[in-house]
């Protein structure tokens, strides 16, 4: 991908090398997934919560041991605010030319080991995720090894960009209140039922990672979109699976195969449509 010298996102917090992750919220973990379950079915208290939230956020303790980062970790970061600055512009472009209002922009986390979130607390065995409840991107990046080393995808700058794009796909989702929507589905059904609906979660991100590569193929060089397959196919559930206990149990799935999740990045990037984007109807 073409990514030198370009814009990087002023959105991007890295607190890489810090001990711990870096500042640990007083009153996080069941507090904090408490706050979220409010914000989430009751929006109207939402400013009643964020008060408290910054309230707390007054009483971080800062982890004082922080090492010097290395040439090839400052480097990473430069690349992964580059591409999150393309998020906020492509996403700013497609919500305007479809007259989804004013898109907002996530903030990213960069860190290493463990953090805490206004989701709860997470370690790096976690992988990448996104919390709807500070509207952040979670990432630690030796997750990227680990997916070539563990789980055969091919690596490469592109599978790194594929996974922020998926991540942000999850934020369009919280602004377009798809999460919500399907959370609150989820409740009412079984375990096996729920997970289908997760599913489809996820293959929707997948696609609105392949839209915002749709929208970047200026940037893209050759190999970029085999990257991005390669890692969408080494963390299908079918694949994950495979390799870790030996056989598959599809009612058990929460992201869908690797086939599903390369066909929804596809989709997305060829299209170029975000009407397209209705897994739910394609794939329940």
């Amino acid at each position: 991908m073409k990514w030198r010298g370009r814009r990087q996102s002023d959105n991007v917090e890295d607190r890489r090398g810090m001990s711990g992750g870096g500042k640990i919220i007083a009153g996080g973990g069941g507090l904090a997934i408490v706050f979220l379950l409010v914000k989430m079915f009751f929006p109207d208290a939402a400013p009643f919560v964020d008060s408290i939230q910054q309230s707390q956020a007054t009483q971080q303790t800062e982890q004082v041991e922080q090492r010097e980062l290395t040439a090839e970790e400052k480097e990473m970061g430069e690349f992964v605010s580059t591409v999150f600055a393309d998020t906020e512009d492509i996403w700013t472009k497609i919500f305007e030319e479809n007259n989804l209002g004013t898109y907002e922009q996530p903030k990213m986390v960069l860190f290493s080991g463990s953090v805490e979130t206004a989701c709860g607390g997470a370690s790096s065995a976690s992988g990448p995720f996104y919390c709807p409840g500070d509207h952040k991107v979670y990432m630690d990046l030796t997750f990227f090894e680990e997916l070539r080393t563990r789980f055969g995808a091919k690596g490469g700058d592109f599978a790194i960009a594929y996974v922020i794009a998926h991540e942000v796909g999850h934020h369009v989702q919280t602004l377009l209140g798809t999460s919500a929507k399907v959370r609150q589905l989820q409740q009412s059904k079984s375990e096996a039922d729920a997970n289908k609906l997760s599913v489809c979660l996820e293959l929707q991100a997948d696609f609105y990672g392949g839209l915002w590569a749709h929208y970047n193929q200026s940037n893209l060089e050759v190999g970029d979109i085999e990257e991005a397959l390669s890692a969408a196919h080494a963390v299908g559930d079918d694949a994950i699976q495979s390799k870790m206990q030996g056989h598959v149990v599809p009612d058990s799935f929460t992201h869908g195969t690797s086939e599903q999740r390369m066909k929804w990045f596809m989709k997305g990037f060829k299209s170029g449509d975000i009407k397209q984007h209705d897994t739910f109807a394609e794939e329940l």
